[in-house]
C-alpha cells in the first residue's frame, strides 16, 4: 500500500521547470561565507526535501489529524519550498523551514541528521554514505 507522503513525493504533476528553478534560486541565494561542507548539506537537504530520497519523513500527531488531502498538500508545499533566509537558515543548511497554505495553516518542518543506523547523530552530514535525514512535519504549537 502506498502511503499519501509516497503518493505526494511521486506526484506526477508536480512541475518540472519549477524544481529546477526552485535550484537555481537556492543555489544564487547561498551566502557567501557557507562553507563547503554546509552548501553540501544544503544541496544534501534539497534532494531530500524534494525527493524523499536519503531518509525518512515523519509527521507528528497534529499533522496526522488534518488528513491526507491535507499532508498531500504539505508534501507538495515541502518540496516546492524555497523561502530561505537569515531568520530561518542562519547557518545556511536548509533544514528549517516554515509552509503557510492557501487555508493560513502554518507548517513546522526540520530536519535532522543522524548515522546510517540511526542509533546516533551523523558524525558528517555532509556525506550521505554516513548519513540518514529525518525530516520532521509538524504544527508550531507542537515544535
Amino acid at each position: 500500500m502506498v502511503s499519501i507522503i509516497q503518493k505526494a513525493v511521486l506526484c506526477p504533476n508536480f512541475n518540472k521547470l519549477r524544481e529546477e528553478k526552485i535550484m537555481e534560486t537556492v543555489q544564487r541565494a547561498e551566502p557567501k561565507n557557507v562553507n563547503d561542507s554546509r552548501r553540501r548539506i544544503a544541496q544534501l537537504n534539497d534532494q531530500f526535501r524534494m525527493t524523499g530520497v536519503g531518509g525518512k519523513i515523519v509527521l507528528t500527531q497534529g499533522v496526522a489529524n488534518l488528513g491526507e488531502d491535507m499532508v498531500f498538500k504539505i508534501i507538495l508545499a515541502l518540496r516546492g519550498y524555497a523561502d530561505w533566509g537569515e531568520e530561518n537558515d542562519p547557518w545556511g543548511e536548509h533544514d528549517f523551514g516554515v509552509i503557510t497554505l492557501a487555508e493560513a495553516r502554518k507548517v513546522y518542518f526540520k530536519i535532522d541528521y543522524y548515522d546510517a543506523r540511526m542509533e546516533y547523530g551523523s558524525e558528517d552530514p555532509s556525506d550521505p554514505e554516513k548519513t540518514t535525514r529525518v525530516l520532521t512535519l509538524m504544527l508550531p504549537e507542537e515544535y
